[in-house]
């Protein structure tokens, strides 16, 4: 039956749905018609409420950047450091592989909103910058307490970014064939990660 109440909010929420129990390739595989299917409606009653599925992809990819940046935030409190990194970057391991869809979708946001941009703007743009901004600066804010000069924070939040991407998309990809302990490998590259951050920070 057709969902009551239908709206931009209530298809965005829809999407993610689909999304988050699609698997790795969710996003990829997001279109209206599985929106259609999942809200009970046909195609085009969905643009009574969005534009089309770019506005849909842009809504996905705020509502899973939002969901990460509160999992950075709650993994951070009262900590600070090497603790702070690493219980951060479990964290982000862990929602990607709970939410690999998600996932998926916080990595093409900031290329969802320049398409936005250049093509005159639109929801939610402003929302994703601002939440993207955000999450960025929830990373600078773990890291700042290694005692990081100003003029080295973006390189070192790329560095942790870096670090834990590449191993979660591997891991998500299957690229990891050998049966050595991959909770283990993580650790290894987390104490890296707080290597490399260290090294930052004594060279200002």
């Amino acid at each position: 039956m057709p969902r009551a109440g239908l709206s931009r909010d209530a298809v965005v929420a829809a999407a993610l749905e689909f999304v988050d129990s699609a698997g790795v390739d969710g996003f990829d595989r997001l279109t209206l018609a599985a929106i259609a299917e999942r809200t009970g409606v046909a195609v085009p009653s969905l643009y009574k409420h969005v534009t089309g599925l770019d506005e849909v992809r842009r809504g996905v990819a705020l509502g899973a950047v939002q969901a990460l940046r509160r999992s950075v935030d709650a993994e951070a409190v009262g900590r600070s450091g090497a603790d702070a990194l690493g219980a951060v970057a479990r964290g982000i391991r862990t929602f990607a592989r709970q939410h690999p869809g998600w996932y998926a979708a916080v990595q093409v946001a900031p290329a969802l909103r320049a398409a936005a941009e250049a093509s005159g703007g639109g929801w939610p743009e402003r929302e994703l910058a601002e939440e993207s901004d955000g999450l960025l600066a929830s990373l600078a804010a773990v890291l700042r307490g290694f005692g990081l000069p100003a003029e080295r924070e973006v390189d070192a939040v790329r560095l942790l970014r870096s670090a834990v991407h590449g191993f979660v998309a591997l891991e998500l990809g299957g690229g990891f064939g050998l049966p050595d302990d991959l909770d283990r490998s993580f650790e290894v590259v987390v104490a890296a990660a707080v290597a490399g951050v260290e090294r930052l920070s004594e060279s200002a």
